[in-house]
């Protein structure tokens, strides 16, 4: 239960700012069955009562019963999305949402309704596509092609600038520029599954066995031909073979999360406005700078050296008099 709103709630609660909650039905509240009974117990011992219109005042008997019907809903919709979007692809239009080098098509059907999921080929998107995979093939790294689109004044993806994440991608996973198998005509869907983390509630993705992927052959949507598509696969077992590859794969270094410190996400560069990052065990620097190369600023800068200065300012600003 992270939501800010519900958060801020329950917080207003234990300080007593109210002791009634009206809602119009407790699936408004959430249809998470564990967080309804969590955010129960949480307002009834802060001397809340809960009173929806559908249901009158709330009672143990509503949040079991409600809880599991809610929870069922929920999971019976996922179901119903599910088999919509799958016979979508099956049709051969999109399943999710639009992919760089191409246009949605925006037409009416024969019944008078738009028309979904239909992709078309935009013709300089798709011209980028093909100067990405040419540049990876012929030896280029993703980080040096991300940096000549970016030099070249090349709008990225949402008109964002150019990262070497995004060209990159998982190859298992068919994310990113140089894995995506749309730009080959094929269109694969239910490659991945999200999960919601109990302990956080943010989504968690997890691969599906490839016999559950669904696949549709599109030709007509086919920017990369299959010559330059398998020197690509080439170069990526090439490098997936070599040995410093080897050494971070059995690191697994993706496991252990950097720890969170006193400024993490908050500093921000001088020059270009744009985020310090940790680079280093102990210091940070313009992400822009040192990923992008699109800011002049590369000197780093230890971490507690800022945090004693921040900490320092905010101690004589909470000891000046007031004005």
């Amino acid at each position: 239960m992270v939501r800010p709103g519900l958060q801020d709630l329950l917080e207003e609660a234990r300080r007593g700012a109210f002791d009634v909650l009206v809602t119009e039905a407790l699936d408004r509240l959430s249809r998470d069955q564990a967080d309804v009974a969590a955010l129960y117990k949480q307002l009834v011992f802060a001397g809340v009562r809960i009173i929806t219109l559908a249901e009158g005042e709330v009672n143990e008997l509503h949040v079991g019963l409600k809880g599991t019907m809610n929870q069922l809903f929920l999971k019976d919709l996922a179901n119903k999305t599910r088999r919509g979007l799958r016979g979508r692809v099956e049709q051969g239009r999109s399943g999710g949402g639009l992919c760089y080098g191409y246009d949605v098509v925006r037409r009416l059907g024969p019944d008078g309704e738009r028309v979904t999921g239909e992709r078309t080929i935009n013709a300089t998107e798709a011209e980028v596509v093909r100067r990405i995979f040419r540049a990876f093939a012929d030896g280029q790294s993703p980080k040096a092609i991300a940096r000549a689109l970016n030099e070249d004044g090349v709008p990225g993806v949402r008109g964002a600038l150019w990262r070497d994440t995004a060209i990159r991608g998982h190859v298992l996973r068919g994310t990113g520029f140089l894995n995506n198998e749309l730009y080959i005509g094929q269109l694969v869907w239910n490659r991945m599954r999200y999960v919601k983390d109990p302990q956080t509630g943010r989504r968690v993705s997890r691969m599906n066995p490839r016999e559950e992927w669904v696949c549709h052959a599109v030709p007509e949507l086919r920017i990369i031909d299959d010559d330059l598509w398998a020197r690509v696969k080439e170069r990526q077992g090439v490098i997936r073979a070599s040995e410093r590859v080897q050494m971070i794969q059995a690191s697994r270094f993706w496991e252990h999360r950097r720890s969170a410190h006193l400024l993490s996400g908050l500093l921000v560069c001088g020059s270009c406005g744009g985020k310090l990052v940790s680079v280093g065990r102990d210091y940070v620097a313009c992400g822009a700078a040192r990923k992008l190369q699109t800011c002049t600023q590369r000197k780093s800068w230890r971490r507690e050296v800022l945090e004693e200065a921040v900490i320092d300012v905010l101690r004589h600003r909470l000891m000046e008099p007031d004005a």
